[in-house]
């Protein structure tokens, strides 16, 4: 069996590096940590080398699809709930489409898209004491007001 520690990164494909280096920068201030001539960029929250990197599959290539397998979305982990209404404020402010706000039991999350429709999300765990007391705290599943 093999035993993983921890997600080491995300590998995303993109239209345009360009586009979605800025976005992932001025967006969810990620730091540009590599690149590899104009086909990928690596991409860095915090002390690891790399959470996320960008590869360019080029103008023409579809985008993701509702019924299709592969990824539903991803999601970075914010220190409050404050946290989750000043991010909810800087998508308003930088035009960016959100899908919603959901309290899911253990955690609030904050959905939005990148600019290939690649669905993110930024959430805040719930207090453990409150999520302990309900019967399945994963099924939660109701709108968060984040204003």
């Amino acid at each position: 069996m093999i035993k993983p520690k921890a997600l080491g990164h995300l590998v995303l494909k993109v239209r345009d590096l360009e586009r979605s280096e800025k976005f992932y920068t001025e967006v969810l201030g990620l730091q540009v940590t590599g690149r590899l001539s104009g086909q990928m960029v690596f991409l860095s929250a915090g002390d690891k080398h790399h959470d996320l990197a960008l590869y360019r599959v080029g103008p023409d290539a579809g985008g993701p699809q509702q019924n299709q397998v592969g990824l539903l979305h991803f999601a970075w982990e914010l220190d409050s709930f404050d946290e989750l209404r000043r991010a909810h404020r800087l998508l308003q402010e930088k035009g960016v489409p959100v899908a919603g706000a959901m309290d899911h039991g253990i955690s609030k999350g904050l959905y939005f898209f990148d600019p290939d429709g690649n669905e993110i999300e930024v959430f805040c765990d719930n207090p453990r004491e409150e999520w302990e007391k309900l019967p399945n705290p994963f099924a939660g599943s109701d709108p968060v007001d984040l204003e």
